[in-house]
């Protein structure tokens, strides 16, 4: 007799390591691998129930004593940009953004380069390879995109100055990972980043924008408290903070 492939995901719990956000911690998450003709539903499911995307795996924290990290979806219907945020559109008028497929080039991976070399130098992504990277943007089984930002330089060459790998999801844009121009700190690439995916969830009808952890007290994580109304997930769902 012929056993049937399971059709429900196995889950595992990684060993304890540092904390990327709080010193003096340490961190361990519970993944699964979406792989296969479920990857796509499971990808949805998972995401709403507060885990991230990297390559074929999704993971969530599953530190014993501690829950600072909270996954945040932004309200794309209820949204609206303050004087700060609306200076940061006017401040990029002369930047466009389009979708391109999810395949790696040199001229993203040269931006990443810089952008983790300048930022993230300590970090876990900061040996990656081109072959690294491109396995980063490549390999899904889910809906993923890139939303490539550009400028016009001096030689009139739209030049790429920001970059956001992204997962369509049933309900939401999910941004995966982004990175931008190190030394064009003056434009917040990064809130305009937030923006345009809020606009662009808003195009498709999709109500929410998932903005990965936000981390009370970590200085990398605060500026995702910024975008409200949004909504954070507790011990008790899906909590409104306006």
């Amino acid at each position: 007799m012929t056993r049937e492939p399971r059709d429900a995901p196995q889950f595992y719990l990684t060993a304890p390591s540092a904390c990327p956000y709080l010193p003096g911690r340490e961190e361990r998450k519970v993944f699964t691998h979406l792989v296969g003709r479920r990857a796509v539903k499971l990808n949805d499911a998972l995401t709403q129930s507060g885990f991230r995307r990297s390559q074929t795996i999704a993971y969530r924290p599953a530190c014993e004593n501690c829950r600072a990290c909270v996954s945040v979806r932004v309200l794309v219907d209820d949204f609206r940009p303050g004087r700060t945020m609306r200076r940061v559109l006017a401040r990029n008028a002369d930047v466009t953004a389009a979708y391109a497929p999810a395949q790696a080039t040199s001229e993203q991976y040269s931006l990443f380069r810089g952008y983790v070399d300048s930022r993230h130098g300590d970090g876990g992504m900061a040996d990656m390879s081109v072959l690294d990277f491109s396995m980063m943007v490549e390999d899904s089984h889910v809906e993923t995109r890139l939303v490539e930002y550009r400028r016009p330089n001096v030689d009139g060459r739209n030049e790429l100055i920001a970059c956001c790998l992204t997962d369509v999801l049933a309900d939401g844009l999910s941004m995966v990972y982004s990175f931008y121009e190190p030394d064009e700190a003056g434009r917040s690439l990064g809130v305009l980043m937030i923006l345009d995916h809020i606009e662009r969830a808003r195009a498709l009808g999709l109500p929410h924008v998932y903005l990965g952890y936000w981390v009370e007290g970590s200085r990398k994580m605060g500026y995702k408290s910024r975008f409200l109304p949004q909504e954070r997930l507790g011990m008790n769902g899906w909590e409104l903070t306006v």
